[in-house]
């Protein structure tokens, strides 16, 4: 969905008063009111100005559409933040959402982009702001122009379950599944405030936006065999509603490894040499996660060529370990004296 910048429709900086926004809103108001402007933009313009003032007039409202951050510019494709879908937006569905209606004129409700941010705060009907009355019309509201059916509570509805679990990405590495300790995740979730004082009122907890963000650190213990793309559940680890429900968390596995390349129990590890060493053959110290070992590299071997080193692996469920394959990578040494291109220019004219 398209993102909002009310700031930028209202025409005032982000750190403007409460007065210098409803000053705004009732310039910009009595301009594009449709029964005062016939243009074909008064409409849109001025459903757009009620809904920034709906927002900027509103502390709580204007609060949780700052959590976003001055980045956003209008215009852009907008997600909501993790922990916002949870509210139960839509039309119908605990949020009872007004249309504008001017003259029997329906100017349709508010956008996409309120609504996912704001439907939670809306199932009580809009909050109303005080305002000037110019010519009849309540252009200090936020609700200016609305018909007084279209103000009225609707009858609440059920709000649908929340969804309570949260999947996150698990980076780890070979060493994160040979060692089988708990490894630390820490990960911070946008949640619905379950301190708010009953009946409305300010809370210290949230800042009266009705959300907070929390902070989780938990261990979890790498299972053997785990693949890349596998899920791990920790049940009653995720989000909790104001009901005491908590959902589960979700660990989607990614092998992030600088050394080994992962394949169920195997590892892949390079292991370089110089060409006269490819030629002749030679005795490596490699360090593997059962410790530093010898291996002897025969002559005449290639770049590319894979020698097993079978049970020094990872784990296996059923005991034991799977194997280390060290693929040979053969490389030019950086500082090459004279003497030695000399003699490489010497191999070079015998061949």
């Amino acid at each position: 969905m398209e993102y909002k910048d009310y700031y930028e429709i209202l025409g005032v900086k982000r750190d403007a008063s409460e007065s210098e926004i409803k000053s705004a809103y009732r310039k910009l108001a009595r301009k594009f009111h449709p029964d005062v402007n016939k243009t074909k933009e008064a409409e849109s313009k001025f459903k757009d100005i009620n809904e920034a003032y709906e927002v900027l007039g509103d502390k709580a409202k204007r609060q949780r559409y700052d959590s976003l951050g001055a980045n956003w510019q209008g215009g852009q494709s907008y997600t909501p933040p993790p922990g916002f879908e949870q509210f139960g937006f839509g039309g119908g569905q605990g949020g009872a959402y007004q249309s504008f209606n001017f003259n029997g004129q329906d100017l349709g409700g508010f956008s996409d982009f309120f609504s996912s941010l704001f439907g939670d705060m809306m199932g009580a009907g809009a909050q109303k702001h005080s305002g000037m009355n110019f010519g009849g019309f309540d252009f200090g509201s936020a609700n200016a122009g609305r018909s007084s059916s279209s103000r009225s509570r609707r009858k609440p509805q059920p709000e649908p379950p929340a969804d309570l679990d949260i999947t996150k990405t698990l980076n780890i590495t070979a060493r994160d599944v040979f060692n089988q300790k708990p490894v630390s995740v820490n990960f911070s979730e946008m949640e619905r405030c379950t301190q708010c004082p009953p009946g409305g009122g300010y809370c210290s907890a949230c800042g009266g936006t009705g959300i907070k963000n929390v902070t989780k650190s938990i261990k979890v213990k790498i299972p053997a065999e785990v693949k890349s793309g596998q899920k791990i559940r920790l049940k009653g680890e995720g989000k909790t509603d104001n009901y005491g429900h908590t959902g589960d968390l979700y660990l989607i596995i990614q092998y992030k490894d600088k050394e080994y390349e992962v394949d169920g129990t195997d590892l892949t590890k390079e292991v370089e040499i110089t060409p006269p060493e490819a030629v002749l053959g030679c005795k490596k110290d490699i360090l593997t996660l059962h410790g530093t070992i010898g291996i002897k590299i025969p002559a005449k071997t290639s770049s590319g060529q894979i020698l097993r080193l079978k049970n020094l692996g990872l784990p296996k469920k059923s005991g034991g370990y799977g194997n280390l394959n060290a693929k040979i990578k053969i490389v030019i040494p950086k500082n090459i004296s004279a003497k030695q291109i000399e003699l490489y220019k010497q191999i070079a004219s015998a061949e």
